[in-house]
């Protein structure tokens, strides 16, 4: 790990948060960024986070597609979007690995290679493992109405921090919060002056 600042950071989920949901995509010709995804992560940048997508993909491990597939569509999403790092888990869900969501495996080992506060710091995703994925690493999250959010909006056990439409919503919710929180520590700073 580098001896950079401390920074708060996003985990974003891949398939239905950041782009448009294909199954077990392996095709550069079928990616799709959604029109707001540029915007929310320059937002996200402006505010002071890592962006780092964290991502399930199964397809590899089940032989649909070469991981080398894969790492083209991280590459192409890398060059539009300039993000901070990709993990991704290959294995089946019947595995039983460390690093496939809703284990926390994959934010573990972000935090080895940067310097994360996850105190600060939300995963945001369209499935109810996504959810999982930020309430097992102790982490605030915001489940987007995109992809398989609709559904997973109605099997949550635990109600995330934010539900919002898009991921452009919820990283308006997520920095006008962190706003609000800057705001409430300063409150309380000038009170006890």
């Amino acid at each position: 790990m580098t001896k950079d600042k401390i920074k708060k950071a996003v985990f974003i989920d891949r398939d239905g948060t950041l782009i448009e949901e294909v199954n077990f995509l392996s095709r550069l010709e079928d990616l799709r960024l959604f029109d707001y995804t540029s915007e929310a992560i320059r937002l996200l940048r402006d505010d002071g986070f890592l962006i780092v997508v964290v991502t399930n993909q199964s397809g590899v491990g089940r032989r649909i597609f070469e991981e080398s597939a894969m790492h083209a569509i991280h590459e192409k999403i890398q060059s539009d979007l300039n993000l901070d790092a990709f993990y991704f888990c290959p294995h089946l869900p019947t595995d039983g690995c460390r690093c496939r969501k809703p284990s926390p495996g994959m934010i573990e080992l972000a935090t080895k290679d940067f310097p994360i506060d996850l105190e600060n710091s939300w995963m945001i995703g369209d499935k109810t493992i996504d959810m999982e994925t930020g309430f097992n690493a102790k982490i605030k999250t915001a489940l987007v109405l995109t992809g398989y959010g609709q559904k997973a909006v109605r099997e949550l056990k635990r109600k995330p921090d934010v539900i919002a439409e898009t991921l452009l919503e919820a990283v308006k919710s997520i920095t006008n919060y962190e706003l609000q929180i800057a705001n409430i520590a300063e409150d309380s700073f000038v009170r006890n002056s």
